[in-house]
């Protein structure tokens, strides 16, 4: 039996490559004679560099940058394709875990620190940079990565801005002039999971801003001045930036970087599967199981766990889904292939509890699984 183990992480509580081992554990305690194949995954946001690390030849690459309020780090990123191609996740330096709850603010943080790593990987001979989005401290249009390569936003007065969203209605210039020479000879993809546009009810601002610590005046000013910052764009490079699907993404980055560098958006989770031909890899499996930390109507949107399931409905593969959390009825869930759907955590138990037993709770809960689907040909018709 060929048993194809892909999930996400469980954040808060288990990698994805520590997922795989718990998930491998009980799959050998039931099946011992099966044959499994790991593929530790991501959606190209957080946790893309040790999906990178497990499933594909490059080097990790140390990188002197800041954090979202400038404050020095070191961060990595991956490089592959025999030093061609880079892959920096945008959280590793602008990343919304990098600062203490008291000091989120969207006004003010920017991306600056990933421009450096990206300027870095260019000067490193670096051709492709991937930019991984999610997880950021940010709403600043990509604007810190744009000035960290060399470029400028100017006030009436011909002086530079501020860094931060909170300060793009200031902006009457942008200054391409002295923007890196790598640059022209390079190209940036950006991945992520979303398809919200820049501006709007779902846009950027209405949509995440709050949860990177903005107050409810603070959401309507970053509304704002994202308006205000994509017309001038419009004006300066004749290209809207205002409703392309994805262009929220990273507060703004994903339209931000479109308009300014000629960034390409793409979903993440796409770029990331044909890293490992995962598609090939579903097909000659007889049985997937996957999973993430919390499985819901959101994951029906793009998240690994029900692109993965998808794929596996596709070629009629039975297809198991784990998930510390489940808050979906399986009526929505349109899968055509055999599924089952499991939350490893007993009722009622305390989040903190859980987290600590995650390892556990998958073994013992997939064991039981597992031994129900041996003993029973028609367990996926259920």
């Amino acid at each position: 039996m060929n048993i194809l183990i892909t999930p996400d992480s469980f954040k808060g509580s288990l990698t994805a490559k520590e997922v795989c081992d718990s998930v491998a554990l009980a799959v050998k305690n039931v099946f011992p004679n099966s044959y499994i194949e790991k593929i530790p995954f991501s959606d190209g946001g957080e946790g893309a560099i040790d999906f990178f690390r497990n499933n594909i030849k490059g080097k990790i690459v140390p990188c002197n940058t800041v954090d979202p309020l400038g404050k020095s780090i070191n961060k990595p990123y991956y490089i592959f394709e025999e030093g061609k191609s880079a892959w920096i996740e945008l959280s590793q330096a602008s990343g919304i875990t990098l600062i203490e709850e008291s000091e989120r603010n969207p006004l003010i943080t920017s991306t600056y620190g990933t421009g450096i790593q990206i300027k870095h990987a260019l000067q490193s001979n670096c051709k492709n940079i991937f930019l991984g989005l999610g997880g950021s401290a940010t709403h600043d249009l990509g604007t810190g990565i744009f000035t960290a390569l060399g470029g400028s936003l100017l006030n009436k007065s011909k002086l530079p801005i501020q860094l931060g969203g909170g300060y793009l209605n200031q902006c009457n210039e942008i200054d391409d002039k002295k923007l890196i020479q790598e640059l022209k000879s390079a190209k940036i993809t950006m991945a992520c999971d979303v398809t919200n546009p820049l501006i709007g009810d779902i846009g950027a601002a209405n949509t995440y801003a709050l949860q990177k610590g903005a107050k409810l005046e603070d959401i309507k000013i970053l509304e704002k001045n994202s308006l205000i910052f994509a017309e001038i764009i419009k004006k300066k490079y004749k290209i809207s930036i205002h409703n392309i699907p994805g262009g929220a993404a990273a507060g703004g980055c994903a339209a931000g970087i479109f308009g300014l560098l000629g960034g390409i958006i793409k979903n993440g989770f796409d770029l990331i599967s044909k890293q490992v031909n995962l598609e090939e890899n579903i097909k000659k499996s007889d049985l997937v199981i996957t999973g993430e930390g919390s499985f819901d109507k959101q994951s029906l949107f793009g998240k690994v766990p029900y692109k993965i399931a998808s794929i596996a409905s596709k070629y009629r593969i039975p297809t198991i889904i784990i998930a510390g959390k489940i808050n979906i009825k399986k009526k929505d869930i349109n899968l055509d292939g055999p599924y089952s759907v499991h939350c490893i955590h007993p009722e009622n138990i305390q989040l903190s509890e859980a987290i600590k037993k995650t390892n556990d709770h998958i073994i013992k809960k997939l064991e039981i699984v597992l031994s129900k689907m041996k003993n029973s040909k028609n367990y996926f018709r259920c």
